[in-house]
């Protein structure tokens, strides 16, 4: 009762017309940015975080537009799939396996509207599940001491590169340096300078929207520079919409069953919608056999993983809003922003900042509505979009960014070092070297750091406190066979996506 009581409050924080303006203009501009192939939830969230502060919008208002855009990125991912057999995001690598086959049977818009209901009835029992869950984890967590917090940290960045990481090694070193960079600016504790080198910029420490903005959507634009792709894609047409109540209804239990997989694989950390689409789709393709035509263009091989990704997007959420660990690199762009907004991601937020997180799940609802709305009548439109030469659309991206990065801080120093960490992000990802760890690492650095400090002088400087309690020795452990199962699982799990994916050709 008490939690359809915060609901009731969290609709009435949505329902405002400024926030419900918001969610549709996020909605819309996040289907935009996950339908082009490259850019991604996180680059879109990244991209829309200065418009935020541009505006002046309310911290409410402002984590209701980027969740709208998050959720608008998952469900437009799966347009290029179907279209071009180019995925959005890796999320929706998986849509291309029967989305493609059935564009190319004149099935096009049939294949869109199915991955549109299926991605609105995963995104929908994902944020159910949120609903349920993450009150009940914010009580647990209120039982953690500084060990546990300090061993929990620990486990975000054990488990970030994901069950389906590409090498858990450069993970790690990204993971390092951005531990390294959190660094810089005045101990809080001593009141000494480390690594500002006399620059009075540096003193409070390195802004990580900077940070943010500059990895990713600086990096983009040179990656764009250094391919010079100017032109547009020649796709699929998309024919007349003749998807039938019948042929849902007949997907219907794919769709519930890849939502819940999704969820279940969105709340554990690092592994993310990616595998959310994947499990979804393989244990779909395994459970129904010869029933299906699973690889040749059956409908319900477009609904398992648009469901599993989107379930998982709701999911990711669990552990931000909880314990303060991003659950996917997209929610540790949504961790940034709420730090820049003074609020502490965790279990006090559910009873300190209340209207926030039940604002945004209420909002979550309702985007899930307006994103069903919008990509079904729209389909057209969106389709158009992909034809749109880069050249066109990445300099305005660029420009939002400088505009947005300045309006906060009004510092040309605050530009130099965006375009800094843009130059320092191309670099990274020519070496493939992760982005989304340095994110994490500067946003949990400093609670990490201050928890250890925390702990050892309750301790008189004992380190055998941080494994003193059953729940601090069990996040160790979790922590090391989260280090070591990437090895194992990981290499063998992305074999098993590309080789699926692998067996349709890509469209050049």
């Amino acid at each position: 009762m008490e939690t359809l009581q915060l609901l009731m409050t969290g609709f009435a924080v949505a329902l405002t017309f400024e926030n419900l303006m918001f969610a549709l203009f996020g909605a819309f501009i996040g289907t935009i940015i996950g339908a082009l192939p490259g850019l991604g939830p996180a680059n879109g969230v990244a991209i829309l975080i200065p418009l935020a502060f541009t505006l002046g919008l309310s911290p409410e208002t402002s984590m209701i537009l980027l969740t709208a855009v998050y959720a608008g990125a998952m469900y437009g991912g799966r347009i290029s799939s179907i279209l071009l057999n180019i995925p959005g995001d890796e999320p929706a690598m998986m849509t291309c396996l029967d989305g493609y086959p059935m564009a190319k049977k004149g099935r096009a818009a049939e294949a869109l509207a199915m991955s549109a209901i299926a991605s609105f009835v995963g995104s929908l029992i994902g944020t159910i599940g949120l609903i349920m869950l993450a009150p009940v984890l914010a009580r647990f967590a209120l039982t953690f001491g500084p060990a546990e917090y300090f061993a929990l940290f620990l486990l975000a960045f054990a488990t970030l590169g994901g069950i389906a990481g590409k090498n858990p090694v450069k993970t790690i070193i990204a993971a390092a340096l951005g531990l390294m960079i959190s660094s810089v600016g005045i101990d809080i504790a001593t009141g000494t300078q480390r690594y500002t080198f006399g620059v009075l910029e540096l003193f409070e420490g390195i802004d990580f929207i900077l940070a943010i903005v500059g990895l990713f959507a600086i990096s983009e634009l040179l990656f764009f520079i250094e391919e010079k792709a100017g032109a547009g894609r020649e796709m699929i047409k998309v024919n007349k919409l003749s998807l039938r109540p019948k042929d849902v209804m007949s997907a219907m239990p794919t769709m519930f069953r890849g939502g819940i997989l999704g969820f279940i694989a969105g709340v554990l950390p690092g592994a993310g919608a990616s595998l959310g689409s994947f499990v979804s789709y393989t244990l779909e393709k395994q459970y129904l056999g010869k029933k299906g035509r699973f690889g040749e263009g059956d409908p319900r091989g477009v609904a398992a993983p648009e469901a599993g990704n989107n379930g998982a997007a709701s999911g990711a959420l669990v552990p931000m809003l909880t314990l303060g660990v991003p659950g996917s690199g997209t929610t540790a762009v949504l961790l940034a922003m709420l730090i820049s907004l003074n609020i502490t991601p965790g279990p006090l937020m559910f009873t300190q900042n209340a209207d926030i997180v039940w604002g945004v799940i209420a909002a979550l609802l309702i985007g899930n509505v307006i994103l069903l709305l919008l990509n079904i009548p729209l389909i057209g439109f969106f389709v158009k979009l992909l034809s749109v030469p880069p050249m066109y659309l990445l300099p305005i991206v660029t420009m939002v960014a400088f505009v947005g990065i300045y309006s906060i801080s009004h510092s040309t120093f605050d530009l130099y070092f965006m375009v800094a960490f843009g130059i320092a992000g191309y670099f990274l990802r020519k070496l493939a070297i992760p982005l989304v760890p340095v994110i994490l690492g500067m946003l949990l650095g400093p609670e990490m750091e201050k928890n250890l400090s925390h702990a050892l002088v309750l301790s008189d400087g004992e380190w055998s406190t941080l494994f003193a309690t059953p729940l601090a020795l069990g996040l160790w452990i979790v922590a090391a066979l989260g280090l070591i199962l990437p090895y194992v699982i990981g290499p063998l799990l992305r074999r098993r996506m590309q080789s699926a994916v692998s067996k349709t050709p890509i469209t050049d």
